[in-house]
């Protein structure tokens, strides 16, 4: 699909809405509850501003007392997955999260929101240990941009720091200064608590023992080498958490309508000359029966060489929502802010 501009033609994403309605019907008919897909492409994140979409999505379509949860993403904000399950347990007596592929950080976070998990074998939820890009963060001399620093990383500079040195000896911290502002350590230090302290009130909306909770989230936030570290439905069950397999049939079926949203937020790049480019790439996509919304970037990117970054230019990205309405596909850009 592409359109003109100028005599150059801007490449888009196909919108394959018939087909995910259809699969998302077919699902849903097989549950006992209502259908939520929230699926985020490798360039997308979990946001706050996520929880006006779910909020008209589920005051205009909620059904039952019952809520089955596709999560798809690599992360996000702690913050948006607290908000995000407060809103859904005020519609819905019961969540399940239905995982087929990577719900890390942030996903994994709203993840443990729900009774229960469950997972297919491709599934795998994460550490959500935090880290963050300050203002103050170290610069990437290769790329020009902020690198993000975490509370993992610095202590374990620390453990080496004392392993090589021994304790007692020249505090670490005056050579780490040279490196990492001060107030990045404070940020992130900051940054871990507010991680534990979500993850401890996310679960309690179902965990009635805080004991438990506390645990798992202080496992969860401080006890893995590697933020990407995989934690399969094995591993979920040893620490505690409801989870069980997917089913086959639906894990399958969940697998297609992955499929397609991969189709639609593929790279949408027209070039127009080496130092200039247009992105359409969409980036977001909820969905549930009826209704599809997805944020599109829709933005020119100029390369300034003397900086070595990109700054975009001509921005028209927004939501945009599908409905079918008296057997017609209407479409409407919306904005959030």
């Amino acid at each position: 699909m592409t359109a003109k501009k100028g005599k150059i033609e801007i490449k888009k994403p196909p919108m394959l809405f018939e087909k995910t309605q259809a699969l998302i019907a077919d699902i849903q008919n097989e549950l006992d509850g209502d259908l939520l897909v929230y699926w985020i492409s490798d360039d997308g994140s979990l946001v706050e501003d996520d929880v006006v979409n779910f909020y008209q999505l589920i005051t205009a379509r909620v059904c039952k007392r019952k809520l089955y949860l596709f999560i798809k993403s690599y992360g996000g904000y702690g913050n948006g997955a607290l908000r995000i399950i407060h809103l859904l347990r005020s519609y819905y007596e019961e969540i399940v999260a239905l995982v087929p592929l990577d719900c890390a950080s942030a996903a994994t976070m709203l993840a443990l929101g729900a009774d229960l998990i469950k997972m297919g074998p491709l599934a795998y939820l994460s550490a959500i240990d935090t880290s963050i890009t300050h203002e103050l963060s170290p610069i990437d001399q290769k790329l020009n941009n902020k690198v993000s620093v975490s509370q993992n990383e610095l202590d374990r500079v620390l453990k080496l720091w004392d392993m090589k040195q021994g304790k007692g000896n020249e505090n670490p911290y005056g050579e780490l200064y040279k490196y990492i502002h001060p107030l990045v350590f404070g940020a992130v230090d900051r940054a871990s608590l507010l991680s534990i302290r979500l993850t401890t009130e996310i679960l309690s909306y179902h965990m009635k023992d805080e004991e438990k909770a506390r645990k798992i989230s202080n496992h969860l936030n401080a006890d893995y080498p590697s933020h990407s570290y995989p934690i399969t439905l094995r591993e979920a069950r040893r620490i505690g958490l409801n989870v069980e397999a997917l089913d086959e049939a639906l894990n399958s079926k969940l697998l297609q309508l992955n499929n397609y949203y991969s189709e639609m937020a593929q790279h949408a790049h027209t070039d127009y000359d080496e130092a200039n480019y247009h992105d359409n790439e969409i980036l977001k996509v909820m969905e549930m029966v009826g209704e599809q919304r997805f944020y599109q970037k829709d933005k020119d990117w100029h390369y300034l060489a003397d900086e070595r970054r990109y700054i975009p230019m001509n921005d028209a990205s927004s939501w945009r929502k599908l409905e079918l309405q008296d057997n017609k596909i209407t479409s409407t850009n919306f904005y959030i802010s």
